[in-house]
């Protein structure tokens, strides 16, 4: 299966339960890049992580607020909810009414500074 099925599964699961969760085109590029610098060493954990971390988006259709804000230095606070996958990576979401914005998916041993300027 590849990751474009994956994400229709997302968007199918989500129309069973309460929110419905749209990844931005932003945080697909961003998984692919963490998947692709990951496919380097090991293609595997690569294909592993990618269905790792849309089962983790598709999840915050059912339970999107149980998740802490990420509220860092420079951020808006309390503007997006912050989801830990696999110890190293972070997906950033937002809430707004019955929908959840996936906006960026982050790998915390880089810096993410960019993201704040």
């Amino acid at each position: 299966m590849n990751i474009y099925q994956l994400f229709w599964q997302v968007t199918a699961m989500s129309k069973h339960t309460e929110y419905n969760v749209i990844v931005s085109d932003r945080a697909k590029r961003l998984m692919g890049k963490h998947a692709l610098f990951l496919s380097q060493v090991n293609p595997n954990a690569a294909a592993e992580l990618k269905t790792k971390l849309v089962e983790a988006a598709a999840s915050l259709a059912s339970m999107p607020k149980c998740c802490p804000f990420f509220n860092e230095v420079y951020m808006p606070i309390n503007k997006y909810h912050k989801l830990i996958v696999e110890k190293n990576y972070i997906i950033l979401y937002q809430i707004k009414d019955y929908t959840v914005y996936v906006e960026y998916i982050l790998d915390c041993r880089q810096d993410y500074q960019w993201l704040i300027r």
